[in-house]
């Protein structure tokens, strides 16, 4: 399983989650099998997502696209994004 960790701060995280919900490169159709975001307890203006794919390909493609996006939108919505795609190497549960 390949995750792509993209964070960035928001001027206004209910503007920006609206955003995030229009769903601008299809999240689903690019291969995105599951996402979480996560938000600091102390900085509620700062926003991680977390979306899964069953490949590298698949990771890197929806990188492209979100680079496209935030060229649109970046200081509007969102400030200096951050991604990395990251390989799972072990997960547990307890």
């Amino acid at each position: 399983m390949y995750m792509l960790r993209i964070e960035h701060p928001v001027p206004n995280y209910e503007g920006w989650k609206q955003a995030f919900d229009s769903d601008p490169v299809g999240r689903e159709k690019s291969g995105v099998r599951r996402y979480q975001i996560l938000r600091p307890i102390d900085n509620p203006n700062y926003v991680m997502i977390d979306l899964e794919f069953d490949s590298v390909a698949q990771a890197e493609t929806l990188l492209a696209a979100m680079r496209v996006v935030w060229g649109q939108v970046e200081g509007k919505i969102m400030m200096n994004p951050q991604a990395q795609i990251v390989e799972a190497m072990e997960t547990k549960a307890y």
